[in-house]
């Protein structure tokens, strides 16, 4: 083991790690992108098949897919359970269209990977969100309700006969999406690395940004050298308030912890399991669990570590310190299983007030554009915001521009600290409230009430209005 994060772990070879080229000297580019992982990688394809004379430019303080991009749970999910939350976001024109875009994306991501061969286990299977207690037996009913008012739900029942597709006996019910899958994240990032670089995309690894000066023309500072740009893209997610103070209280960082088996392609298809469907409970902070095309099974659990004045601590690189945990919902999903944990990890995940991403440009900078926020629902959004940033920085008036995450005044989270206090006071209430669910007990009323102050954290929005 090199990486402690399995899938960059895997995706990553010798030769990609003794070969990445930093920068030698100092250049000069149209374009500058901070960040080499989904959303950096996506603006830069974008922008030269748009423009291929631009000279654009990547620099990565480590290699590319070690960040965030690499070490997710590689689900491929859409806006549609969070439909109420983009209503109330963008108003409801603009939010039918991010969920049929964030729906048709999963295609185009998976024809993507076919049209320049990427091979990155991308498989469109769909998705599965479940019930894995009764108290959640009627979560998913006001955003089915809402999508079909608005003709948009894709979504359908899982009969109880089908129930043994999500692998586990814990799931009491569940809805199905066709429009989702899985991929394995950093052979995605690697993927898209290649295809960005036979682009014509120049990448500098291992080459950290330091700060810039500058008015129309950026002086870029980095550990390796100068580079001269025109425009700048803060394309850093997790990283973006330690960057740009301005975005200290826009995210609040938080990890995500995963585990994953030894492969035992045998045990996965016994479960039930020989497909690339994620499954996802309907827990504020969810459990989510997908197999890969080895024959291994990832499990992971959101909300846990919440970061002091967003600080990228080295807990984010190191093995999840909430094994005990994770073993507990291994349990809790797979008790009859024989499969066995092989390795943990986790990684930072940065989440916005409304639990949307948001995009744009500095208000003192108009050359400088920024894209995080994605709370946990990255692959495919990033993909998205892709689009978004090399609209704004080729100044096109499109769909892109006008999608209403755009230059959005960005709600912000309490000073410390008070956030994180408040957070981990409001986790640990959720945590006793859904282990209390899970007894089949009844909650405390305390705990449901600090509950709610979890905003949007969960993935399925329980309370809308139509």
């Amino acid at each position: 083991m090199r990486y402690v994060p399995f899938w960059f772990d895997e995706a990553i070879t010798e030769a990609d790690d003794k070969s990445a080229s930093h920068l030698t000297h100092d250049i000069t580019t149209d374009v500058c992108i901070i960040g080499g992982g989904f959303t950096g990688l996506w603006t830069a394809i974008n922008l030269k098949q748009t423009k291929p004379e631009l000279d654009v430019v990547i620099i990565e303080k480590d290699l590319c897919g070690q960040g965030a991009s690499g070490r997710n749970g590689g689900a491929m999910l859409t806006w549609s359970t969070k439909f109420g939350s983009l209503i109330k976001q963008v108003g409801l024109e603009r939010a039918i269209n991010l969920v049929k875009a964030s729906e048709q994306a999963v295609h185009e991501i998976k024809a993507f990977t076919e049209k320049y061969a990427i091979d990155c286990d991308c498989r469109v299977d769909g998705t599965f969100y479940t019930a894995s207690n009764a108290s959640q037996q009627n979560a998913f009913q006001p955003v089915l309700d809402l999508l079909a008012t608005h003709q948009l739900n894709a979504w359908q029942s899982v009969a109880q006969d089908k129930l043994e597709m999500t692998g586990s006996k814990a799931n009491l019910s569940a809805i199905f999406s066709p429009h989702a899958g899985s991929v394995q994240p950093a052979k995605l990032v690697r993927g898209l690395f290649r295809v960005a670089k036979q682009l014509g995309v120049k990448i500098y690894e291992r080459t950290k940004y330091i700060h810039y000066q500058g008015d129309e023309t950026l002086n870029i500072k980095t550990d390796r050298g100068m580079i001269k740009a025109n425009k700048m893209v803060f394309a850093v997610n997790a990283w973006l308030p330690k960057l740009e103070p301005q975005f200290a209280r826009s995210v609040v960082l938080v990890s995500s912890d995963m585990v994953i088996s030894k492969a035992n392609p045998e045990a996965i298809k016994a479960m039930g399991l020989n497909h690339g469907a994620p499954i996802i409970d309907s827990r504020i902070f969810v459990n989510y669990y997908r197999t890969t095309t080895s024959g291994r099974l990832m499990l992971g659990k959101g909300g846990n570590y919440f970061s002091y004045a967003n600080h990228v601590s080295k807990r984010f690189d190191q093995s999840s310190r909430y094994l005990e945990m994770m073993k507990h919902y291994w349990h809790y999903f797979f008790n009859h299983s024989s499969l066995e944990i092989e390795r943990s990890w986790t990684g930072p995940s940065d989440r916005s007030v409304s639990g949307l991403p948001f995009f744009g440009q500095l208000k003192t900078q108009k050359n400088i554009y920024y894209g995080s926020g994605y709370s946990g629902n990255g692959v495919v959004q990033s993909y998205l915001g892709g689009n978004i940033l090399a609209s704004l920085i080729l100044n096109k008036a499109d769909k892109w521009r006008d999608c209403g995450l755009v230059n959005q005044p960005i709600a912000q989270f309490p000073v410390e600290p008070i956030r994180t206090l408040g957070a981990y006071m409001v986790r640990n209430a959720i945590r006793r409230k859904e282990y209390a669910e899970d007894l089949g007990k009844q909650a405390k009323l305390w705990d449901i009430y600090l509950s709610k102050y979890s905003g949007t954290a969960a993935k399925v929005d329980t309370l809308v209005n139509k």
